[in-house]
Order: structure tokens, then C-alpha cells, then sequence
């Protein structure tokens, strides 16, 4: 992607708590450790986090408790400030916005759901994803139609009478995520908003969302702890530890090409099968005999598995959705990933 794609960028950032931690950041460098920070008394939240999201991508950040995926998201919505670095939005240093433009910037640019739904208990379910467009000062009639068409859009609709009390925790999850995208978010920041559900109610969220994911286009961070959910809604996984980012990948490389021993015990138990599209694998054409039928290059390995095992092609064709030729897959490093390498 260009550089004129970049939405949301931040460089050197970190994240100090402890007694004065602003003195610290003109010595804040990449070969300052935990242990040095400790030695003076301080924790680094956040430690020379580099990255850039692009337009329309859905960055995962993950990590397991501790990590500093929640404070860096945080730092990114400028809801806390950070240590030392930069975090800028479509350019603009975010951390030199006065307090009106900064308020200005998150009520026009930003959405952000956490993993407490936050739901005003007075009021209802349609009221509640209005109260951010009545706070802009919208008049009556266009946030209680938004607001209406918001609900209908996460599959509430004929619930917009009711009160948070009486609904599900995935319902009043849902009137959260509608509320976020209400304002229209260019930007929406996701903290966990699925930790508190049941497995069966989170995989339905996590379902809805890509639904979402697929209608609006939006720029978006997600936080989770959980591997398999990163893998099911990324496009692009930040894997953190100790405030650092270790690799910031597609899923595909992220399994395949760990780049820390971390990132190797973090994704070990992983069925790479149920990752790896066959169009990862892909080999250019380059004049190589084109015969037969094409798999689809999108599709898992999984998903094509009998039909890989039986093919007796030793290079299968692959075509994207219209049916166009994109590359070569070659059968057997497929068949060591859904078998193992032969004995």
C-alpha cells in the first residue's frame, strides 16, 4: 500500500508510568530495556512501538495480559498521552491538537468500543446509540432515524424500546458497537469488546462483525487476547510482549514465518491448515503449462484438502474470484502442511 493510504501512524511511541516519566523521554531509545526503566523506579506500558494502518485495514493487536495491547490503543485515541514518539492521523500530530480540536478529531474521525459496554441504564437501546449525535448537537428527528438504522444494521431492529436491563449481553454489546458507528467513524478502535460473552455469543459477534466489516469501510484497530478470534478478523496481526511490538504480519506469515522464538511458541498451537490460503503458497506463473481445473487461490488449505490429496498434478493452477489464472501451487509443499513431510 502507498504512503498517501496511511490513516494512523505512530513512531518511537512509548508509554512510562512512574514518578516524572516525561523527564525520561529525551533518553527513551530502542536499547532502553525493562530493566533500566525499573532500576529508576519506572514501567514501560508501551516500549518503541513503530507501525502504520492503512485505509480500510483491520489491524488485530494482541498480546496475552500485560502486554501493553490496551495501553497502546489508548495512546493511539490520545486518551492517554504518550511518553515519547509520535502518533499522527492522516498526518497530523495528534499530540500537539489542542483540547477542542482533539475532541473535534474523535466526535468527526473516531469510534471506540471497550470491553464495557458503558450503556446509560435510563435510557434505551434507541436513545443510547442517539446520545453521542445528540452530544453533536444533532437535531431530533436525523439522530433518532441514524440511530434507528444503526440498530437495524447490527440485527436489532424492534428492539429500540428496549432498556440495557432487558437486553442480552450480546444484544447491549451490539447497541455498543451500534453507538460507535453511529458518528460515522473514519477510525474505530475495538478494546476486547467480545471478552465478556460466552464462547456461542461471541462467535455469533464475531460473525456480525465481519458482516459489518464487509457493508462500512472502516479503518480499524481491534484488541484481543484471544489467537483464533485475530485470526478469524485480521488483516494484519500485531503481536505484543513486554510493551513491544515482536511482528506485524498477515495471519498467513505470522504462522508460517514467526519472527521471534515468541511469536513461535505464541502461534505453535495454531492448525496452520485453517490459516494458510492456498494463494499464500502461490508461485508465479512464468510460462509454466496451465491444465485443468483451478482451485480457488482464497480458499484455506484446509477447505481444499481432499481435493489437493487427490489431485495428481504435482503444480495446481489457482484462480481468484472472477476465474483469472493467479499463480501455481505446488502439491506437495500443500500436501506436508495438511499431512506433515512424508517420512
Amino acid at each position: 500500500m502507498a504512503d498517501t493510504d496511511i490513516v494512523l501512524s505512530c513512531k518511537n511511541v512509548w508509554k512510562v508510568f512512574g514518578d516524572r516519566p516525561d523527564q525520561l523521554g529525551p533518553r527513551l531509545t530502542p536499547q532502553t530495556t525493562v530493566d533500566d526503566l525499573r532500576a529508576t523506579g519506572h514501567i514501560a506500558a508501551v516500549r518503541d512501538v513503530t507501525l502504520d494502518i492503512h485505509k480500510g485495514e483491520m489491524l488485530v493487536v494482541m498480546g496475552l495480559s500485560g502486554s501493553g495491547k490496551s495501553t497502546l490503543v489508548r495512546c493511539l485515541a490520545r486518551l492517554l498521552d504518550v511518553t515519547a514518539g509520535i502518533v499522527s492521523v492522516e498526518g497530523r500530530d495528534i499530540g500537539r491538537l489542542s483540547d477542542a480540536e482533539l475532541i473535534e478529531l474523535r466526535r468527526s474521525k473516531m469510534g471506540m468500543v471497550f470491553q464495557s459496554f458503558g450503556l446509560l441504564p435510563h435510557r434505551t437501546a434507541l436513545e443510547n446509540v442517539a446520545f453521542p449525535l445528540e452530544m453533536r448537537g444533532q437535531d431530533r428527528a436525523s439522530r433518532i432515524a441514524r440511530a434507528s438504522e444503526m440498530l437495524a444494521l447490527v440485527g436489532l431492529k424492534g428492539r429500540e424500546g428496549y432498556f440495557p436491563r432487558e437486553l442480552s449481553g450480546g444484544q447491549q454489546q451490539r447497541v455498543g458497537i451500534a453507538r460507535s458507528l453511529a458518528v460515522e467513524p473514519d477510525i474505530w478502535f475495538l478494546d476486547e469488546p467480545f471478552s465478556a460473552l460466552d464462547p456461542l455469543i461471541r462467535r455469533e459477534m464475531q460473525d456480525e462483525f465481519l458482516r459489518l466489516k464487509a457493508m462500512v469501510a472502516k479503518t480499524i484497530v481491534f484488541i484481543t487476547h484471544d489467537f483464533d478470534e485475530a485470526l478469524r478478523l485480521a488483516d494484519r496481526i500485531a503481536i505484543m510482549k513486554d510493551g513491544a511490538v515482536e511482528q506485524v504480519d498477515t495471519p498467513e506469515r505470522i504462522v508460517l514465518s514467526p519472527a521471534t522464538p515468541y511469536v513461535a511458541k505464541f502461534t505453535a498451537a495454531v492448525d496452520r491448515t485453517r490459516v494458510v490460503r492456498a494463494g499464500a503458497l502461490a508461485k508465479a506463473v512464468n510460462g509454466t503449462p496451465v491444465d485443468g481445473t483451478a482451485l480457488p487461490a482464497a480458499q484455506t488449505l484446509h477447505m481444499l484438502g481432499r481435493q489437493i490429496v487427490e489431485d495428481t498434478r504435482a503444480q495446481i493452477p489457482l484462480c481468484d474470484d472472477q476465474g483469472r489464472i493467479t499463480g501455481i501451487l505446488d502439491r506437495k509443499a500443500a500436501v506436508d502442511l495438511l499431512l506433515g513431510p512424508a517420512p
